[in-house]
């Protein structure tokens, strides 16, 4: 087993990391997740003259093998703007979520349809929102509230998350099996190679 320590960006990434289903998943693969998994607490502190204070920290809590490091692409022009602004002192891997991690929620079809109450919504491309994924997740109530359908709208980023995770079974190799899920994808692909 290969213990991987996790440095992200938030909240959100940090329950995701943390959640049974991902868990699961990482044992299958021979990873074994290290707690505590480290939260930057926004993607302007992942950056090369604080990253250090993080995968320190990682170090000395978490002790793995390997640190990899999660965050959102949010408004950086590119992927490889954001690993550079990271820099890659101690880490073994950057992943970077299309605009955000809410992304790969609208990339589970199956966890969607069940926060909604429905059947048969498909978010087409969840990775090329024309907002950012979060401000989607709330379009898409008021688009169903247009309809005279009656959805939950989805309240804040953090309890929605939990939601995500505990009750509507969110996954991450579902995710990746969106056709515009590629991040997602890239990400369980690319974290057993480490």
């Amino acid at each position: 087993m290969v213990r991987i320590g996790f440095v992200v960006e938030g909240d959100g990434e940090k329950l995701l990391i943390e959640s049974a289903n991902f868990r699961n998943w990482a044992t299958q693969q021979g990873l074994e997740i290290c707690d505590p998994v480290i939260n930057a607490c926004g993607g302007g502190n992942l950056c090369s003259k604080q990253i250090d204070v993080y995968i320190t920290q990682c170090l000395n809590q978490a002790k793995p093998d390997k640190i990899v490091v999660l965050t959102d692409l949010e408004c950086d022009p590119c992927v490889t703007a954001v690993k550079r602004r990271i820099g890659n002192q101690g880490v073994a891997k950057v992943f970077v979520a299309k605009k955000a991690v809410e992304a790969w929620f609208l990339a589970d079809t199956q966890a969607i349809n069940k926060w909604l109450g429905q059947t048969d919504f498909v978010e087409a491309n969840p990775e090329l929102t024309l907002e950012m994924p979060w401000q989607r997740l709330k379009q898409i109530v008021h688009e169903l509230e247009q309809q005279g359908i009656k959805v939950r709208g989805p309240g804040d980023k953090l309890p929605f998350t939990k939601k995500m995770l505990k009750h509507y079974g969110f996954s991450i190799e579902r995710a990746a099996n969106h056709p515009h899920g590629a991040s997602a994808k890239y990400f369980l692909e690319k974290l057993p190679n480490i």
